[in-house]
């Protein structure tokens, strides 16, 4: 029979789930500097996109310098997040299946992009084909941001990758917009679904910042109200309506297009400001989560040190009473005020953990929830795609009307209908019966 291991204690215990606790903070820390490439690259693309629809919508006469000057700054982004991928392939970076296979996913939009791009310099696709294409690539990029925010398990860091999360999600939304507003002003006339998309588009970003602000740093919100309030707002407020309250096929003013696309990439860029200083912050949170987890560390061997070499005077008491060479002397039934402030010292930092670990789950369901919330709408929207052959556009307006016709909210109504029957979409689809002659 093997001897039992001495390991297991509640000094081992303690220290141990410390340990685990510094390790899984940094592991944290490299999804942080993850997310931080993904970001950059998220950027670089949107800065692509733009100048290359721009490039195929004025049939090669605008931005042909600009493009290729971005594609040669986006390249050395590329090869950092390939780095970084590989790194992850390391056992002891803890990657999830769920994570490598959507790494997997964005290599295979990232080897494709050498043929993407040749396609663009030869104007061989449209220019909405190529936002669409690039758009593709950038989704996937965003999802992996999304499992990284959901598999995180600190509510500090938890939080701000959910700000983080919905921060690009808007800051690609307003790419979105930048490049199909860009395709109506130089086409010189009003496209219903463009300007559909353009709608869509800017209610998408509404939602994605009205969530960001609930869960970033008050400073941070604080900056971004106060760029609300930029003079280049009030000329994209007005390009915007111009686009959104035309008639379809009515004339638009082509020489607009430099004046939109400026105004739209000064938001863009405050967004990415945004986004460098939330990086910084994540980036930071856990260098401090690391240093709180050691100093907690080094208490708790302090205090499991002095537990050691302290026995409790009931233990010194009980040594004499059964000491042979002695007479006993009362049973020992009580034990001395230096037990009691020892044990209750270890008592004590055993309740402050409980009670944190509460405080971290309840803040932690929180983020959850959000990030849960973003899941179930796009599920839906989803299924309405499938069984009732809508565009993304129109899904998620279908959803928005309900919720606002039954003044349910958006989660209710996504939730419901993912529970409807096969039946109810074939229904649905059916068409209306003929009206007798």
């Amino acid at each position: 029979m093997s001897e039992r291991p001495d390991t297991l204690s509640v000094s081992a215990l303690v220290l141990r789930s410390k340990q685990l606790e510094i390790d899984a903070v940094r592991d944290l820390a490299g999804q942080a500097e993850l997310v931080d490439v993904i970001g950059q690259l998220i950027q670089a693309l949107q800065r692509e996109r733009g100048a290359s629809s721009i490039f195929l919508a004025s049939q090669g006469q605008r931005f042909a310098n600009a493009r290729l000057r971005i594609v040669e700054e986006t390249r050395p982004v590329e090869a950092r997040l390939r780095e970084v991928f590989a790194l992850h392939l390391a056992p002891s970076h803890g990657a999830s299946a769920k994570a490598l296979s959507l790494m997997a996913w964005v290599l295979l939009g990232l080897d494709a992009l050498k043929a993407l791009r040749i396609q663009i310099e030869q104007q061989l696709m449209n220019a909405h084909d190529t936002v669409a294409a690039f758009s593709h690539l950038i989704a996937g990029l965003i999802e992996l941001v999304f499992h990284i925010a959901d598999t995180a398990v600190l509510p500090s860091i938890s939080r701000l990758l959910v700000a983080f999360l919905h921060l690009v999600q808007a800051q690609e939304e307003a790419g979105q917009e930048r490049a199909v507003g860009a395709l109506l002003y130089a086409s010189g006339r009003v496209d219903e679904a463009q300007q559909q998309r353009v709608v869509h588009l800017i209610d998408a970003q509404e939602r994605s910042l009205r969530v960001f602000t609930e869960f970033a740093e008050p400073a941070l919100r604080a900056h971004w109200e106060q760029q609300q309030l930029a003079p280049g707002m009030a000329t994209l407020e007005r390009l915007r309506r111009t686009l959104c309250v035309a008639k379809p096929q009515a004339p638009l003013d082509s020489d607009l297009i430099d004046t939109w696309f400026d105004v739209s990439t000064a938001r863009i860029d405050e967004l990415w400001t945004l986004q460098v200083q939330l990086v910084e912050q994540l980036l930071q949170e856990c260098e401090a989560r690391i240093l709180e987890a050691q100093q907690d560390m080094q208490d708790s061997k302090g205090l499991l040190r002095r537990l050691r070499e302290n026995p409790p005077p009931r233990a010194h008491a009980v040594d004499r009473f059964f000491d042979i060479a002695n007479a006993p002397q009362a049973v020992p039934d009580r034990v001395g005020n230096a037990h009691i402030g020892e044990s209750h010292s270890l008592l004590d930092l055993l309740q402050a953990q409980s009670a944190r670990m509460a405080g971290v789950e309840a803040e932690l369901g929180a983020a959850r929830r959000a990030l849960n919330e973003r899941k179930v709408i796009e599920r839906a929207k989803g299924v309405l795609m499938v069984r009732l052959g809508m565009n993304e556009e129109a899904a998620f307006r279908a959803l928005q009307k309900t919720s606002m016709d039954q003044n349910r909210r958006l989660l209710d109504v996504a939730e419901a209908t993912l529970s409807l029957p096969d039946f109810a979409f074939a229904q649905a689809r059916a068409p209306a019966p003929k009206a007798p002659r």
